[in-house]
């Protein structure tokens, strides 16, 4: 019999887990794990997902699209509105890569910490 995977956290290395965890937090809406500290900072969300930013020591952002230093991870976001999406993002402290393999589908952006990641027309 197989087992059934439910994922329930997603952790995310950077030099300064709680700014990262706050760029997040607005973006996403949320909530601060009332735990979170300048070593381990996590968001919650109401179905129990878990998002978690850990500081490390000497942390060498990304290099994206290159790969010198690999993507480590790459999140996708579902948004209603690409363009007032991004703007947000780019205020809250987000990167715009030159670089945008098909931005008439998606636009990919990094975050903070380099972390690559993408806004995607929600489909409902």
């Amino acid at each position: 019999m197989r087992s059934s995977l439910t994922l329930t956290a997603i952790t995310l290395d950077c030099a300064a887990p709680l700014e990262l965890a706050a760029f997040y937090q607005q973006a996403t809406g949320l909530a601060l794990h009332p735990k979170s500290d300048d070593e381990f900072a996590g968001l919650t969300r109401e179905d129990g997902l878990f998002i978690g930013f850990q500081r490390v020591s000497d942390y060498q952002p990304p290099r994206w699209p290159e790969q010198s230093v690999p993507q480590q991870i790459h999140l996708d976001f579902a948004v209603d509105d690409i363009d007032a999406a991004e703007a947000m993002l780019l205020e809250l402290g987000a990167a715009k890569p030159e670089h945008q393999p098909d931005g008439d589908r998606f636009r990919v952006l990094t975050d903070p910490a380099g972390h690559p990641f993408c806004l995607v027309p929600r489909q409902d």
